[in-house]
């Protein structure tokens, strides 16, 4: 009995072992999130099994959950009344490709960022209003998407790269403006359901698509029905203001996608609407003119004509007067042209600040006065705004583009496409073609205000705008063309040995993109917010020289990514730390799924210039790591950057395993350790604890001056700090001969 008493205590750790293993099946990053997701539905009874903390959905019964080994792949969660909001670690559900919440009371608007790797979105039937948020935008894998019966306000230009997209329904809520140009980039779309909403313009993008449904009722649709939606089986047009006059043909530049089986929708849908040739106003058209309207139509020549001259006189009149006025400055234009070519070197500021006062104001960087768009003046102010930068035509664009061919494409981003435009005098330049849906219609009005403002960002290391275009409804910016590619490129992508990233070219790229963001936080008035700061963004020369690209581009994007101010900086920094119990190590695990995003605009989609300072270290992490932010490719535990690495920054030996390969050891230590400290800094939790890029850049020079003691002199070679030059600058003043 002895021996039978002293078997079961000798398996009594095992047993413990595998209990600890039972209770922590789930993913950790998972319960996390299922946690703040109940705790944000108020924590309903109806949802058994759910705790606010802990737990284990994969190894208990927890309602409408499903897994698949220890990661949540499902939640079904419709019609069960729940309310409260949908909290802001939806992200954080890497596995996860179904979301129903249909039909219950949930409120308050859509994350920003959402799980990336879904397949089915149903949010329909609930209280949900807002924009949609950008991260749909990244959402490749998506299949079904269902928006309808909420108060949504706005679409955004989110579904160029959503190839996988069979049914979209976002019907009965309050969208307005156009239908965005990316929705005729849906190849794979079958089932369209846009009913019911305030949608105005034209259908036109819709016309090449391969649907089988399409309900496009009671809008504020005009112009005429296309021709292509003849083929389309279910198509209901009713309640709109479309002509019954013939449609023109197609617009040019708009190649169908591939056809493909029809797929069969659920629902049925009532006979379509199409224009008949017998209809009282298609017959009036063939009448013969009668007398009267002749001489109707000739008087109404006679003054249409004379108006003109009348306006084309009072044109030349404010013309001369701008000019007296000083409307259209040159002295202002002449300083400000060329941006592309005029450039001062850094050698030469540091060489005027050496001088007196008196000379070197010249040249110092004054601040640049940023001006605000007035939305009371609407287009008013237009006739006000100077410029430097060329205006370029239409017709120029696409020949330097080929009719913007493909095979002249380099880039694209959440605003448009990047082409490389060659031009006849054999000058290069890149040719951003924004898409017009991406821009609101008060955005549109001061697109002209936005580009004089984005004409005066002028630094050594921010890619030089060059002009812009604005005929026929389209909006095209025009840089120099960088074309040595991407930092994203280089550091994930390069395999030629000679394109390698050496450890004192990483330096260059880390103090050159940090001197541009100071540029931009803290000698342009008010500030720039990049908000989109990223290795893809950052480009480089023969010579690995960076250059910042989409400087300024903020003030053209939509409302939902708008800049906050700084007191509501202050603000996130207080939920975040309210939210700072519900997490292990904040400051690694509220990761937006782009990887770069600050804790705080995945919360709450506020974007300031501590936010960009996040970003920035972000890029050097990858710079450090040779590591993409966000990389499902790896083990889930090591697929989130910014996770993986903090916890290791610290440690001198996790730290050296962590350096890219590609160095092959080849680095300063203690280069790599101050490196690191960087890092920790910029990417806090809390916004007011991240230092300002000046400091920064700073700490970078003192890095680089470190690791090259012979050189420290060189202002060239390292870049210096404008904050730094001002104070010095003014001791100089006050120190006596």
């Amino acid at each position: 009995m002895a021996r039978g008493d002293r078997l079961p205590a000798a398996l009594v750790p095992f047993l413990l072992l595998f209990a600890a293993a039972v209770e922590s099946a789930t993913d950790s990053s998972d319960v996390q999130a299922l946690g703040v997701l109940y705790t944000s539905l108020n924590s309903p009874r109806k949802l058994s099994g759910w705790t606010e903390s802990g737990g284990d959905p994969c190894g208990g019964s927890w309602k409408g959950v499903s897994c698949s080994g220890s990661a949540v792949t499902a939640i079904k969660l419709s019609g069960l009344g729940l309310n409260g909001s949908l909290g802001y670690l939806l992200s954080d559900l890497l596995s996860l490709k179904t979301l129903d919440l249909s039909d219950n009371n949930i409120q308050k608007t859509i994350p920003y960022q959402l799980p990336p790797n879904l397949t089915y979105l149903n949010l329909a039937g609930n209280d949900l209003h807002g924009n949609l948020p950008y991260s749909i935008s990244s959402m490749i894998s998506l299949n079904y998407l269902n928006l309808s019966h909420n108060v949504l306000s706005e679409i955004g230009d989110l579904f160029r790269d959503l190839q996988n997209l069979s049914v979209l329904d976002l019907s009965f809520n309050n969208f307005s403006g156009d239908v965005p140009n990316s929705f005729g980039f849906m190849s794979n779309l079958s089932c369209l359901y846009l009913q019911n909403n305030r949608l105005t313009g034209s259908v036109n993008i819709l016309a090449n698509l391969d649907l089988t449904t399409l309900n496009i009722a009671n809008n504020q649709f005009n112009g005429w029905i296309p021709q292509g939606f003849n083929s389309i089986p279910n198509l209901e047009t009713g309640g709109n203001s479309f002509s019954n006059n013939l449609a023109p043909p197609p617009p040019p530049y708009m190649p169908p996608p591939p056809r493909r089986p029809h797929r069969v929708c659920d629902d049925t849908q009532e006979p379509r609407y199409m224009p008949s040739s017998n209809s009282p106003d298609h017959a009036s058209n063939k009448q013969s003119l009668t007398t009267g309207q002749v001489i109707g139509i000739a008087i109404s020549s006679t003054v249409g004509v004379l108006c003109i001259l009348l306006a084309g006189t009072l044109y030349l009149f404010n013309i001369r007067k701008s000019k007296h006025d000083g409307i259209i400055s040159g002295s202002d234009s002449g300083r400000l042209a060329d941006v592309g070519t005029n450039k001062v070197t850094e050698k030469e500021m540091q060489e005027q600040m050496l001088k007196s006062p008196s000379t070197a104001s010249l040249n110092f960087p004054d601040k640049i006065i940023i001006h605000k768009l007035d939305e009371k003046s609407g287009t008013a102010n237009r006739t006000k705004v100077s410029t430097a930068a060329t205006s370029y035509s239409v017709a120029s664009l696409q020949v330097a583009t080929n009719s913007f061919n493909q095979d002249c494409l380099v880039g694209e981003g959440s605003l448009g496409r990047v082409y490389r435009a060659e031009f006849p005098n054999g000058k290069v330049l890149a040719v951003k073609k924004i898409d017009s849906a991406a821009l609101s219609i008060q955005e549109e009005d001061n697109f002209l205000e936005a580009v004089s403002n984005i004409s005066r960002l002028r630094h050594p290391n921010i890619v030089a705008f060059s002009g812009y275009c604005a005929e026929y409804g389209q909006r095209l910016l025009v840089y120099e063309y960088i074309g040595n590619g991407t930092l994203h490129d280089v550091v994930h992508f390069v395999d030629d040995c000679s394109r390698k990233l050496s450890w004192n070219a990483r330096m260059k790229v880390s103090l050159g993109t940090a001197r541009a963001l100071e540029y931009l936080h803290e000698v342009c008035l008010p500030s720039v917010v990049h908000r989109n700061l990223k290795s893809a963004n950052v480009l480089l020369d023969e010579e690995f020289n960076p250059y910042l690209s989409d400087c300024g581009l903020a003030a053209l994007t939509r409302k939902t990514e708008r800049q906050a101010s700084k007191t509501e900086t202050d603000n996130v920094s207080l939920v975040i730390r309210l939210h700072k119990s519900l997490t292990q190590q904040a400051s690694t695990e509220v990761v937006g799924s782009f990887g770069y995003s600050a804790p705080e605009f995945a919360m709450t989609g506020m974007y300031t210039v501590k936010s960009d300072v996040y970003s920035f270290g972000v890029v050097m992490l990858e710079l450090l790591t040779g590591r993409k932010p966000l990389d499902s490719s790896r083990v889930r535990s090591e697929q989130s950057l910014v996770r993986w690495a903090i916890p290791q920054l610290h440690d001198i030996d996790a730290l050296s395993r962590m350096v890219d390969p590609a160095l092959n050891g080849i680095y300063p230590a203690k280069s790599l350790s101050r490196f690191a400290d960087i890092i920790a800094l910029c990417v806090q939790t809390e916004p007011e604890f991240r230092p300002p890029m000046s400091e920064v850049v700073q700490q970078l020079v003192q890095l680089v001056q470190r690791a090259s003691p012979l050189r420290r002199r060189s202002g060239e070679e390292f870049g210096f700090s404008y904050r730094a030059l001002e104070q010095e600058t003014r001791m100089a003043e006050n120190t006596p001969f």
